[in-house]
């Protein structure tokens, strides 16, 4: 039977070689809930959102990783988001829904740009682009390592509208040439999981169906959870940017300023005095 909302770390022992498993039903299906998307858009996002926690997994850091990308296509903005504790968040703009039929990535996106963001509590940001080679994302996210990090790396990402699931491989830098032959194997059994079983199984018996005559070490079990980074103090943040004059002249034009979080639909409402406050110098409440 298989368990909503979880990540798990494997590794095949005496390698360098990693792994990573992830399956979402309770957040995905909240997150779905805030917009009615047509059939595609809850594909890409959902195997999105399993490739934001994967790929989060593999960095040792407190702070977000976000996959985004705008396009063209039918899907215009698409974005992904995962904290070092397993929040997730995420959302998908599209237009001409009636024309986002299929999976291919690049028909879906059309022409783009496609980003890894890696947001630290503390340090630098940085971002990577993807390339968009693949009709897949697990292809183009595969690409990404391949060039920007020179870490060999085998993704599959599965979605269906009710649950979403993903698998990593990993190759770590220092492999030897026994770790040649086992990444050869274990990617080529990798290959043979079908959507039904990566999004039906738990991890156990995928791992043990995979790769039941290897030494895999499985670690505990991690919960994921939707849960939206917004709040009063950010979205005065965001109107601070915009603004001192901007933000008057709204004031003038509609009495207030009201503001609605496009990840949750969390609303929030500023008054005059709250603009006073924000341009005078004091702290934000």
């Amino acid at each position: 039977m298989q368990a909503n909302d979880q990540f798990r770390k494997f590794l095949f022992e005496h390698s360098q070689i990693r792994g990573a498993w992830v399956h979402l039903t309770d957040s995905y299906s909240e997150i779905l809930a805030q917009t009615t998307y047509p059939t595609p858009v809850t594909r890409l996002l959902g195997e999105s959102l399993a490739a934001s926690v994967l790929m989060s997994s593999t960095l040792k850091f407190h702070g977000t990783l976000s996959l985004q990308a705008n396009g063209d296509g039918p899907i215009t903005t698409l974005l992904a988001e995962c904290s070092h504790d397993r929040h997730i968040r995420g959302i998908a703009r599209f237009e001409n829904a009636d024309d986002a039929s299929g999976d291919n990535l690049n028909e879906l996106l059309g022409q783009g740009r496609m980003a890894i963001t890696i947001t630290p509590e503390q340090g630098q940001r940085y971002q990577g682009v993807v390339p968009r080679e693949s009709d897949t994302l697990a292809g183009a996210l595969e690409e990404y390592f391949e060039r920007s990090e020179q870490l060999a790396t085998r993704l599959f990402l599965f979605a269906d509208g009710e649950q979403c699931a993903g698998l990593l491989l990993q190759r770590l830098p220092g492999a030897t040439e026994e770790d040649d032959e086992l990444w050869e194997r274990v990617a080529h059994l990798a290959a043979t999981i079908s959507a039904d079983e990566l999004l039906g199984l738990d991890s156990e018996t995928v791992l043990h169906r995979l790769f039941h005559e290897e030494e895999v070490r499985l670690f505990d079990r991690e919960p994921v959870a939707f849960r939206c980074t917004c709040s009063r103090e950010r979205t005065l943040a965001a109107l601070q940017s915009l603004g001192k004059e901007e933000c008057y002249n709204i004031l003038e034009e509609q009495g207030s300023i009201e503001m609605d979080c496009q990840f949750c639909h969390a609303h929030y409402q500023f008054q005059r005095i709250d603009i006073d406050q924000l341009f005078s110098g004091h702290t934000l409440h």
